[in-house]
């Protein structure tokens, strides 16, 4: 595994829920916070998206926004200002009252949510911005382009699969915006730690294969550097030394493996590089503040649903 697959893979609970939606004249609509990410791709038209806190964003054909934190956003066909997003509809109540298909309208929509447990977030995840707004540019974003051609192809005809295809591409999708905005941004820590090649290399070595007896002589043999150059650089990008950074990842992964899957403790611990149950729990609680047997519990009552399109192919029609 790669350190962008894993850094979603550990958040990420269930299947994406969405809607594909059609507004025409004046209209404003609100989506309050949750727990997760939220999308929204304009297919056709064109609208405005205002976040809690922040300024309008102009959407065209083809934009993509990701709101990675889950933050409370307002969605209008015109400008938005502060008077009017208090007036907005709530997002459900609007879509509950729809009556018309979406390609019949000026505007139209595909958003959602990915389910996400926040609660152990990789940092990579984390330090991702409130907004991340990929417009629409000739020649840019090829494989997020392709992917948004192939989600519209499937919400244009019921094909045979379709109820497969979509939740994967609704993944893909996920995977090519965060990548979109490594490759833009200039801010942040990660899209530096994974461009240094000494860093980088250190990292796929501790996510290919987090149960192995790493060292610090080991580490630096496979990235190819000295053990003082390892060190340093890999603690200057990633905000922990590679040893803390391994202790603290295979938790986060013990943690994945306790919320997703039946295995045992035992088990478990072998998947992560601990050698015995007991020595998982130890450190599992010293990291948690709770058993992993209790963390297993509440994350069973938190998960989000394995959600399902609203209505035939994520359109909310009412016939």
């Amino acid at each position: 595994m790669d350190v962008v697959s894993d850094a979603i893979s550990a958040v990420r609970l269930g299947r994406p829920s969405f809607s594909r939606v059609g507004m025409k004249g004046s209209w404003c609509v609100r989506l309050d916070p949750y727990v997760g990410a939220g999308f929204a791709v304009v297919l056709k038209g064109g609208c405005w998206l205002r976040p809690d806190g922040g300024a309008p964003i102009s959407l065209g054909v083809g934009d993509t926004v990701l709101l990675p934190h889950g933050t409370g956003h307002v969605i209008a066909g015109s400008p938005v200002g502060a008077a009017a997003a208090k007036k907005a509809v709530p997002f459900e109540l609007w879509l509950a009252g729809q009556r018309v298909r979406p390609e019949h309208e000026e505007t139209e929509i595909l958003c959602g949510k990915y389910w996400l447990d926040c609660s152990r977030m990789h940092p990579l995840m984390a330090e991702l911005p409130e907004v991340v707004h990929l417009p629409s540019r000739v020649g840019s974003h090829l494989e997020l382009r392709a992917a948004i051609d192939l989600l519209a192809g499937e919400l244009d005809e019921r094909r045979p699969g379709a109820c497969v295809a979509l939740p994967n591409l609704l993944d893909l999708l996920f995977v090519y915006m965060i990548r979109s905005w490594m490759s833009e941004t200039t801010a942040g820590a990660w899209p530096g730690a994974l461009g240094d090649p000494v860093t980088a290399a250190a990292l796929r070595a501790l996510h290919s294969d987090p149960a192995a007896p790493w060292s610090l002589d080991r580490l630096a043999a496979e990235a190819g550097v000295s053990r003082p150059t390892l060190a340093r650089r890999f603690t200057a990008l990633v905000g922990r030394p590679p040893m803390a950074y391994l202790t603290w990842w295979r938790l986060i992964r013990a943690a994945a493996l306790l919320r997703d899957t039946p295995e045992t403790l035992a088990a478990i611990a072998g998947r992560v590089g601990y050698g015995s149950p007991y020595a998982l729990s130890h450190a599992f609680e010293r990291e948690f503040g709770t058993t992993p047997g209790r963390y297993r519990a509440q994350a069973a009552d938190r998960s989000g649903p394995a959600a399902e399109p609203s209505a035939g192919l994520g359109a909310p029609v009412r016939q």
